[in-house]
This record gives structure tokens, sequence and C-alpha cells, in this order.
């Protein structure tokens, strides 16, 4: 019988402070309206805490996933976190989240795929319970956009929001847990969202920090165009290479990058609005904590054998679908 990933626990961590559409109103030529029509996004949370980043919220989900499973942190065998806004460029957020929670017979390291960091991350993670290696993962997706957002760009500023939330997987020998993926990338499409400054290339000066060079930079038609078309076709595929129809498949769990993009991924699948998992209204895009995030919310109306298709885009150009029969 096959070995296989499957969710036992999932959690999430949200910051209190939560910025409506009205406040950016004050802040940039804008307004609530514009935001609506072309994102579908009504508020976010911010992480205000000048002393608190990414690893808080990723630990803080961590702590509530073991929890609710009951669980030792120094059970866990190996702790991934996917983020675009890391801790530090070094040591690696996954070895400080480790710390900070007490996981000290886990190894650890961070996943970097910008909004696809989460279904790359679980992709990954399933494979050491594939073989047989480990028996406990953690994969926590987890961001402080608001740390690096231009808030007098209203192009960006009003898309992004602040998050963390864990999934942890264990062995599963009936056909629950990650079932299938598949992840592409794109290099050749990183000219329509990165950020110029804070690497090797363009380290930090002057200059680049009074040049605004440290925060997103997007070519959102560009951007959108593309993801409408990944999205979609990802979602197919997956439910074309395991015999999913639209009458069996209890929800889509999307990325929450814009409502557009959502509902043109539900639309090629023949599924209806009904089917999706969407809260990009009260949270916006929070980069690689926006799936499990959804996860964690919708966790009270799951059950156990529903047929979830994953799928996300983000920068790289990064996208790809998982497809997870849920197992409690």
């Amino acid at each position: 019988m096959r070995t296989t990933a499957a969710i036992t626990s999932v959690a999430n961590y949200l910051p209190d402070y939560i910025l409506h559409n009205s406040e950016l109103e004050k802040m940039v030529d804008t307004t609530s309206e514009w935001i609506m029509e072309r994102t579908g996004i009504e508020e976010r949370r911010v992480l205000k805490d000048k002393d608190k980043g990414t690893a808080y919220m990723a630990a803080e989900a961590a702590k509530k996933a073991l929890a609710k499973r009951n669980m030792q942190a120094t059970e866990i065998d190996l702790l991934i976190v996917c983020t675009a806004t890391p801790e530090h460029q070094f040591p690696a957020t996954a070895n400080i989240v480790s710390d900070m929670i007490g996981a000290t017979n886990a190894w650890s390291f961070d996943v970097m795929a910008a909004c696809s960091g989460f279904i790359y991350a679980l992709t990954v993670g399933s494979k050491f319970i594939e073989t047989g290696t480990h028996k406990k993962v953690m994969v926590i997706g987890a961001d402080k956009m608001s740390s690096i957002l231009d808030y007098t760009d209203r192009n960006t500023c009003v898309l992004f929001g602040d998050a963390a939330a864990a999934v942890i997987l264990e062995p599963d020998t009936n056909g629950f847990g990650v079932v299938d993926s598949k992840m592409y990338s794109d290099g050749s499409g990183k000219k329509y969202l990165y950020q110029v400054a804070g690497g090797s290339l363009n380290p930090a000066s002057i200059d680049t920090v009074s040049n605004h060079l440290h925060h997103i930079t997007m070519d959102g038609k560009a951007v959108f165009k593309i993801a409408v078309v990944k999205m979609a076709e990802v979602a197919v595929e997956m439910m074309d290479r395991n015999g999913l129809t639209a009458d069996n498949i209890a929800y889509l769990t999307p990325h929450q990058a814009n409502k557009r993009i959502i509902e043109a991924t539900a639309l090629r699948m023949g599924i209806g609005m009904d089917k999706v998992m969407l809260n990009i209204n009260k949270y916006g895009n929070t980069t690689c904590a926006s799936i499990p995030n959804c996860l964690a919310e919708w966790e009270p109306k799951l059950k156990k054998g529903d047929n979830l298709i994953l799928t996300s885009f983000g920068a790289g150009l990064t996208w790809g679908g998982i497809y997870v029969k849920w197992a409690y």
C-alpha cells in the first residue's frame, strides 16, 4: 500500500490590526470601490509590532497546530517554512521558528517560491513522509508583507496582508493526504514581479532605500494575464490526472491573489463559487500563508475523504497544483 502524507492538523495566526480600505483611501489615491472591483479585498491584517516579524507569526501558528493535534514540538522530525519575507537573509526563518517552539529534534529549512511557496513546501514535505524517512513534518506559510510594501504605491499596497498558517503531515496508507502534485516555474517572467534591492546584485545602500527599491515591483496587468491561465490550467490538470469531476471535488483551495483570477479558475474547472474557499475580502493576499489560512478557516466544514484542489501562482514565475484527500 502506498504511503502518502496526510494533513492531520492545521492552524493559523492573524495579527490583530485590521487595515480597512477606508484607511488606505487616506494614504493613497484610491477608493474602496476601486479596490473591491479590481481585487475583491475589503480589509487586511497588519503586524504592527516593530519587534515582531515573520518568525513570530509562524511560531504562533505552529503552536496552535501542535496543540490541536495534542503533539509536542519535540516530536517534529522536519520543519519547513515558506516565506517571501524571511526574518533575516540568514539564518533560515525555519531555524528560528524551531527554536521558538522547542522543536529540538527537527532539522529545518526555508522554501522560497513567493506566493507558490506553500504548495512547493507541501510537495517537498510530503516526499519525506512518502519515502518513510520522516514521520511528522510541519509546513508553515508565513509572510509579513507589510515589511516590503510601499504605502505610497496604490498598485501594490492595497493587495497584501500579514498572516501565518501551519499544517502537520503524518504517514497514511488509506489514500488520504497529498495524492498528486505538479509544480512549474518560468524564470523569464522575473521582470513582472520582483524586489529590486536587498540581494547580492543590489545590496542595501542609501540609494536603494531612498529610491524604495526594497519594496515590491509589479506589472499587475502582465501578472494577472498569466496567472488567470496558469492557475486554471494546473487545476484542470490535477482533475484530469486523477479522474476528478466538478461533482466529486469538495473545494477549490486557491491562492488568494485576486478574486477575478479565482473566479476564472473555478469557471474553467466547471465548479460554482460555493465550492471555492474565498477569504481574500478579509485578509488580502497573504502570500505563503494564503492557502493554509483558507484550510484553517474551512477546517470545520471539511469531512474525511473530501477532495481538494490546491492551486497557486507567484513571482518567479512559479505555479502549481496539488490534489489532497482530506484525512479527518
